[in-house]
């Protein structure tokens, strides 16, 4: 099986010294398997490595951002951060799936759907290019790939900062407006509803302003991507 190699690179953005590396870190089980391969030579080493990484990188990046947050809400943070769903989401964007050296009797789109799957491919990948590139390179990787603004947002569930960025860059106006309040007052609901540039792009119900301010954004930003 034949991967194109520079293509992948060019979508990483990164260019490996030592190929075998790359090359290592696609390498499933199911192709060693097939090709007689020893387990070691494939990417669950590299996986292991890239895990520590990326440990160790999210939360020096929360430490240094998140100045008030006591241990456990940062640990929680780093939880929701790099969950097994956000990195197989993100090796999917990069299309991971397309490279992975896989024995013949495996579905390439199966593995695409496997959650799994997609996390050990882009931990794999962060390994090598940690032991190819350094902890500098690493850190750039995860940085524009995994520790960006909307996952970060997506880790909080801040659904109003991350609608409000995209306000910002496109100069158009945002507000919110209470329109409907229920319910007696030890359980009461409040209706709100977002205007982005004034017209109304989402509505939430909630126990609280807040809440109900979040569940809008959440669903504004659903209607903004669309």
């Amino acid at each position: 099986m034949i991967i194109n190699v520079d293509e992948l690179e060019s979508i990483i953005k990164y260019s490996f010294n030592n190929k075998d590396l790359l090359l290592l870190s696609l390498t499933h089980a199911s192709y060693a398997n097939e090709n007689n391969i020893k387990k070691n030579n494939t990417n669950q080493r590299l996986e292991f490595l890239g895990d520590a990484v990326l440990e160790l990188i999210s939360s020096d990046f929360l430490y240094s951002l998140y100045s008030e947050y006591n241990e456990g809400e940062l640990t929680k943070t780093r939880a929701k951060l790099v969950c097994e769903e956000n990195l197989a989401e993100t090796a999917r964007e990069l299309e991971l799936y397309k490279y992975l050296l896989i024995g013949k009797g495996e579905n390439r789109n199966n593995l695409m759907n496997n959650n799994s799957t997609m996390c050990d491919s882009i931990e794999a990948l962060i390994g090598a290019i940690y032991l190819d590139g350094g902890i500098i390179n690493a850190k750039k990787f995860i940085y524009s790939y995994i520790l960006t603004d909307e996952n970060l947002h997506k880790s909080n569930n801040d659904f109003k900062s991350l609608l409000q960025e995209i306000a910002n860059k496109n100069n158009v106006s945002l507000k919110y407006e209470t329109v409907n309040e229920s319910g007696p007052d030890h359980d009461k609901r409040f209706e709100v509803v977002v205007y982005y540039d004034e017209k109304v792009i989402g509505s939430g119900i909630g126990k609280s302003k807040k809440e109900a301010e979040q569940i809008a954004a959440k669903i504004g930003l659903s209607k903004y991507e669309e």
